[in-house]
């Protein structure tokens, strides 16, 4: 697989239309919710059988992606690219798949249209969760995330962690769809009072104007989104605490419940990709360090 280029990871998030973006454990629910009641349907259709046969007789894999930086997106060339992409198109060639065919579309989409088969797998930056494992399998991750807050330059309210927020009574901003916003809403920030906004650039320009006092995100989201900032800056990446407890997510490649065998010859090149050191060199180029390399496994987070 070639390198990806340079300006394979923007400075800026391409502006798709209108992701969902990421992973709400409240919202989340309420959304697959609705993608239960519609795979249902769409697995009484799904033909038994061997998936990956068909794949390799297909040459061709369709892969659900959300357009979203870093994990899927299209770069400044015009071409889908990301971690999710770039990964896929190395593994699926060693399962004897030549050719990854990208598709876009709402992350909320995501889940029904693969049970659906309008895609045949899944990745988009998904947190792995006991919501989501209710509805397909996820091959192990391939990554963890912690969090990170867009802030002022200095930091002038000390904002570290949810709770910061809380003490200090900060107008707090995240996504759409954010799992962010139920790790706020567990350390007591009001629901009403949270600001939700389009993308992480649209975060770095509300703390800039000082319309917010901070937005929170991923910190591969945070440090990735500030880099040519002059007035902000990303604070050190934290787990969230939930119920006393640190929360670190972990995302994948996410397969329909019948696609067992497809997913554990995927999960077969994942885990010598991650013992090799490969796995990191395909992620590095799209922001990705080595504390979001992961043994995390799709088991643990499902529980």
């Amino acid at each position: 697989m070639a390198s990806p280029p340079e300006n394979a990871y923007p400075s800026t998030y391409p502006r798709l239309p209108r992701p969902l973006r990421r992973r709400s454990l409240l919202m989340g629910t309420a959304v697959l919710g609705a993608a239960g009641a519609f795979g249902a349907a769409g697995c009484a259709k799904v033909p038994t059988g061997d998936t990956l046969a068909r794949l390799k007789s297909q040459r061709t894999v369709r892969l659900g992606i959300a357009g979203e930086a870093p994990y899927g997106f299209i770069d400044q060339n015009g071409e889908f690219t990301g971690e999710a992409v770039e990964l896929a198109k190395v593994i699926f060639k060693r399962l004897g798949v030549g050719s990854v065919q990208p598709v876009a579309t709402d992350f909320s989409s995501l889940i029904p249209g693969l049970n659906s088969q309008q895609f045949d797998v899944v990745s988009a930056g998904m947190y792995i969760n006991k919501e989501r494992c209710d509805q397909v399998i996820f091959a192990d991750p391939e990554y963890q995330m912690l969090d990170s807050f867009i802030v002022l330059k200095g930091n002038p309210k000390g904002l570290r962690s949810y709770q910061d927020v809380v003490r200090t009574k900060a107008k707090f901003a995240t996504g759409t769809g954010y799992a962010e916003i139920d790790y706020a809403i567990s350390a007591g920030v009001p629901e009403k009072e949270i600001v939700i906004l389009q993308d992480p650039v649209a975060g770095l320009n509300a703390v800039e104007s000082g319309r917010v006092d901070v937005f929170a995100g991923t910190a591969l989201t945070g440090r990735s989104v500030v880099r040519k900032s002059r007035r902000a800056e990303a604070t050190e990446p934290f787990a969230p605490v939930v119920d006393g407890e640190k929360k670190i997510d972990g995302g994948g490649f996410a397969f329909r419940p019948t696609d067992t065998e497809l997913r554990d010859s995927f999960n077969t090149e994942i885990h010598a990709m991650k013992k090799s050191g490969e796995l990191f060199r395909i992620l590095r180029p799209f922001g990705f360090t080595e504390s979001e390399m992961t043994t995390l496994t799709a088991k643990e987070l499902c529980a």
